[in-house]
């Protein structure tokens, strides 16, 4: 079994630790983010990280009504400037701590009067250090050059961190309901897709709302661990030239998200098929040879986290029918250290 296959069935178990390990934490925090009022959530982060930030982006958004900027590591790293961020919230997400700039970047919102919250794996790095508050992803440790489990773990993390900031019973409850959900989302196929995958010189991903972070996450997951160029566009973006890349068995991966966002999601998946494009969607609602299974619905945002767990599975079989190492993806390691 490979680390990546291995570490795909670790993240329930990541998922149910971190509701103990987070408690104390997130009560904490969410006390302080209450008297504090900020009116900008500033995030940082790379790679799989940065597809969890944007997850945030549609929670913190969605759910709070603050809107939500990603910062430029290289602002601080490369240029020394500090970015006006006092009275607001710097959040950095990062499974190693390691990356140079993440942590400059914390660094120099700290010094300039932030809140800065970082949610972690390695709570004894660098970033943990420069951070005033460490949210830990209670994820183990993570072999896997590919960030499986604790991409996983950070999409809990916010959504545990959104659920107590706005004392939203219901997410807190779905968020709990996740480990088993996670369970049955690694045992649902959908290798009715992987003949057209194999086949493809490119692809798109596409999502919208709670599944847009899921979709950038697979199109990484395709580049990395299967060397297949995939790019990945919200719902709306898409129709903004990205469109024009579509012609007859164009693959094109829809990651439906479970709310508002979902009827325009299956007029747009009905459109690209008129054009030709090989569609595959997840969920109910779509021409049967082109539906990949999800779980029964739940929760929007944690529907939306069960689709990667999904996701990771195919990815990897994908993997192994294009013959490429998971463990071993060419060009890259495990901490990739920036400036």
């Amino acid at each position: 079994m490979s680390r990546m296959e291995q570490e795909i069935g670790e993240a329930p178990a990541a998922v149910a630790e971190q509701e103990r390990v987070l408690d104390r934490p997130l009560a904490d925090l969410s006390e302080r983010l209450a008297r504090m009022g900020p009116q900008v959530i500033v995030t940082c982060a790379r790679g799989s990280s940065a597809h969890a930030a944007t997850f945030g982006k549609h929670l913190f958004e969605r759910y709070l009504g603050i809107p939500v900027a990603a910062a430029a590591p290289n602002i601080a790293a490369v240029y020394g400037r500090e970015l006006r961020l006092k009275g607001q919230l710097f959040l950095a997400i990062s499974q190693s701590g390691m990356s140079d700039d993440i942590v400059a970047a914390a660094r120099a919102a700290k010094s300039s009067g932030a809140l800065t919250v970082g949610i972690v794996n390695a709570t004894a790095s660098p970033l943990a250090g420069a951070c005033d508050v460490v949210l830990p992803m209670a994820a183990g440790r993570e072999l896997s050059v590919a960030a499986t489990k604790t991409f996983i773990a950070s999409l809990a993390a916010l959504l545990r961190l959104t659920a107590r900031w706005t004392r939203d019973a219901a997410m807190e409850r779905a968020v709990a309901r996740l480990p088993e959900r996670l369970i049955a989302a690694a045992r649902l196929d959908w290798s009715g897709a992987l003949g057209v995958l194999a086949d493809a010189a490119s692809l798109v991903a596409i999502g919208r709302g709670p599944t847009l972070a899921i979709a950038r996450e697979a199109a990484l997951k395709l580049k990395e661990n299967c060397n297949l160029h995939a790019e990945a566009f919200s719902g709306a973006e898409f129709v903004h030239g990205p469109v024009a890349l579509v012609e007859r068995g164009y693959p094109i991966l829809m990651f439906m998200p479970g709310d508002a966002a979902a009827p325009g999601m299956r007029q747009l998946a009905a459109t690209l098929r008129e054009k030709g494009a090989a569609v595959f969607t997840t969920g109910d609602g779509d021409p049967a040879a082109a539906r990949l299974p999800a779980p029964p619905p739940d929760h929007p945002e944690t529907d939306a986290v069960c689709l990667i767990q999904t996701f990771y599975g195919m990815a990897y079989r994908l993997a192994a029918r294009l013959g490429t190492d998971v463990d071993r993806p060419r060009h890259l390691q495990k901490v990739t250290r920036t400036r």
